[in-house]
């Protein structure tokens, strides 16, 4: 395969990933999506672009003070990556801020105002000082910046304002920050029909002279500071991961700045100070010209009147294999049931739970968590059940990336309610979705087993596209058992049935897979493979997949952000599609199909193909061997490379367009799917094919 192992062959994946979220970023621009939800994308994008700075940029910037500027697969060094990377975020948020303006614009139509100070009523200035006056005011506290007054440390993506001011011919600077602890856009009351809001920012700065009494104001300018936020955890020299984790959660508020935004301004002065004070070099300064950090948006676009401003309400529907079904224990053991969030509810992986908590035959339950909701019922369910007597043994990823401290806390709460917690493998994450319940039944010990590709978290399966298996499988039941042993002691990996595990042995059982297909195509046999994920980045994995489309295998992926490979190269990935679909929820599902010459294999797994996830993460790989379930899976693969709505399609060269819908009907798979869940949802007997047909119609 040296043949493929070409720098041109490749794209960077940092790059890519910045492609992903512009991707994000162009459904604010859709005007099919409602108002309010576009401005929803513009706030996903902006956390988007927060984590990557915190994670990524922090990354290449500390390998680059290191000394290292090493080569990536696309011959990009360190110190090019970070030029390039400057050069599209710099461009992607003046475009953020284009698209934003003309929302509010928009807005404006619809009668809901974002304001600033001087265009208020009299009436309403009053009111507004007097809020000001009675509420902010007695929480923040202006910090002089002076000989005596060093300046001060700022929390990560805090948000302040530096304030130049005038005293006797002297020229000094304040800094005040903006408290979180209030909310960050202040409904005016009074407007009647109209909605009018202020920004937190904007009433502190327009009555910031209370503060400073005896002071001229001179000029006021808004800005923030991101931090790298990655945690430096060495297992091998720790006793106590808990209390390792909880160490360096304190250091993380102190990282080294990687990203300063400030309004744009023509005080030099006052920007200057910011920049010695910071220690900020210029390409990663952002001048924003609006409001710094878009986060916000998030609880905007849910203001109770905006609902005719955002998609219309969704409700997840039960399960096509649910409907009426009263006893989930015995509906599992006759059949493997198939769950397509968030199309199809959540709640029967949270009802098996309770019901294994409050069943006398319930003997042991056995659970990994990665992340969980902030009020997770599934974590009050498994602490019922050590309560009730149950063993109940629970895997707690302390290193879930941003979620370490609530992860931190479930783990307390489950020790002290009885349950056995453990940490996982030294060195490697622990990313897999598996549930075990042990049940004594009149047959004996019958083991009833849950994997996914998304987390425990009921609270995301709501806006996640995710698959999850209910299984009663013996062999299913029995790896199960092996998977936990193998997490919570000292067992040696056992010989799996049905599972597959990373990083024992996921990278080899793929690498198979692709090359079955190629043996089918050299045996004159047709070679196919549909890859769903979140991220292709493994390289040997990628040069993998050239040497089957070389050979003539047709392979199709569905990848929502970062993908290295690249599609359409001639001799080496003209067989290659890359499609990416962003909608209304975020596809998160990792399916994968292999034509295998006619005995086609389905399987669902926790993991992408990122280096991370086969060589540094706990993942599980397994089949759907229901023949209709497969079928079902196979068939709604089918429908998402159909989509012209949502898919934007890879060209060579790494840029992405959007589908091509000329002459064809509009298809949007997650709508679609929808309409699926809907139909079958419905206590009647229905066919697969009857629960296609919203499929099929949409392609007339």
């Amino acid at each position: 395969m040296t043949e493929f192992d070409k720098p041109g062959y490749f794209l960077n994946r940092e790059l890519s990933w910045l492609k992903f979220n512009m991707r994000v970023l162009q459904e604010a621009d859709d005007k099919a999506n409602p108002l309010l939800e576009q401005l929803r994308f513009i706030a996903i994008f902006a956390s988007n672009l927060d984590e990557f700075f915190m994670i990524r940029v922090a990354g290449l910037q500390q390998q680059l003070e290191s000394g290292i500027n090493k080569q990536d697969a696309a011959g990009l060094t360190v110190k090019q990556q970070l030029e390039e990377i400057s050069r599209a975020v710099h461009a992607m948020v003046k475009t953020q801020y284009r698209y934003l303006r003309t929302i509010l614009q928009e807005l404006i139509k619809q009668e809901i105002l974002v304001t600033d100070v001087e265009s208020l009523s009299e009436k309403n200035k009053a009111w507004a000082e007097d809020y000001f006056l009675h509420t902010v005011y007695p929480v923040i506290t202006p910090l002089a910046v002076d000989a005596s007054h060093p300046f001060p440390f700022l929390a990560n993506r805090s948000l302040n304002l530096a304030v130049m001011l005038g005293h006797e011919r002297e020229c000094m600077t304040a800094v005040v920050q903006v408290p979180a602890v209030l909310p960050r856009i202040i409904p005016i009351p009074g407007g009647g029909k109209k909605k009018k809001f202020i920004l937190l920012e904007e009433l502190i700065r327009s009555f910031c002279f209370h503060l400073f009494h005896g002071y001229i104001l001179k000029d006021i300018l808004a800005f923030r500071i991101t931090r790298n936020s990655d945690l430096s955890i060495d297992e091998e020299e720790s006793e106590d991961l808990l209390a390792l984790v909880e160490k360096s959660l304190r250091q993380r508020k102190r990282g080294q700045g990687v990203r300063l935004e400030l309004s744009k301004t023509a005080n030099k002065n006052l920007k200057n100070f910011l920049i010695d004070a910071l220690k900020i070099e210029g390409q990663d300064i952002y001048e924003i010209n609006g409001p710094i950090d878009l986060t916000f948006l998030m609880k905007f676009v849910d203001l109770p009147e905006g609902d005719f401003l955002r998609y219309p309400a969704f409700v997840p529907q039960v399960p096509a294999d649910l409907v009426e079904v009263d006893d989930l224990f015995a509906a599992i053991r006759e059949r493997d049931i198939l769950l397509h969030h968030p199309y199809e509810s959540f709640e029967p992986v949270v009802e098996l739970i309770r019901r294994a908590a409050a069943d006398p035959d319930v003997l042991a339950i056995k659970q990994t968590l990665y992340r969980v909701s902030g009020n997770s019922p599934i974590v009050r369910a498994l602490a019922q059940a050590a309560e009730n007597g149950k063993q109940v043994t629970v895997l707690v990823e302390l290193k879930a990336r941003f979620d370490e401290e609530r992860n931190i806390l479930w783990a307390r709460q489950l020790e002290e309610a009885g349950c056995h917690v453990i940490y996982g493998l030294v060195g490697l994450k622990t990313h897999a979705k598996i549930l075990l319940v042990v049940r004594r039944e009149s047959s004996g010990i019958k083991r009833y087993v849950h994997m996914g590709t998304g987390n425990y978290n009921d609270a995301t399966a709501r806006v996640y596209t995710d698959m999850g298996l209910f299984t009663a499988n013996d062999q299913m039941g029995a790896d199960a058992s092996a998977f936990f042993n193998l997490l919570s002691g000292y067992s040696d990996p056992p010989v799996w049935n049905k599972i597959v595990v990373a990083p024992m042995g996921l990278r080899r059982k793929l690498e198979e897979l692709i090359a079955r297909e190629i043996e089918h195509v050299e045996n004159g046999k047709t070679g196919r493979i549909i890859a769903k994920m979140n991220a292709l980045v493994d390289k040997e994995i990628v040069l993998k997949l050239y040497e089957a489309a070389h050979k003539g295998v047709k392979i199709d992926l569905i990848i929502r952000g970062i993908c290295i490979l690249r599609p359409g190269l001639p001799e080496v990935s003209e067989n290659v599609s890359v499609r990416s679909i962003v909608g209304r929820f975020l596809e998160h599902s990792r399916i994968f199909y292999f034509a295998n010459g006619g005995d086609e294999k389905v399987y669902l797994s926790s993991a992408d193909w990122m280096t991370r996830n086969l060589r540094e993460r706990v993942e599980l790989f397994f089949p759907v061997e229901d023949p209709r379930q497969a079928e079902r899976i196979r068939g709604l693969l089918d429908l998402m490379l159909k989509d012209n709505q949502k898919a934007h399609i890879m060209k060579s060269d790494g840029t992405y367009r959007r589908a091509d819908r000329r002459g064809r009907a509009g298809t949007n798979s997650q709508e679609l799917f929808y309409e699926m869940a809907q139909l079958a949802a419905k206590p009647q007997d229905i066919t697969l094919e009857q629960m296609l047909k919203p499929m099929y119609r949409k392609q007339e």
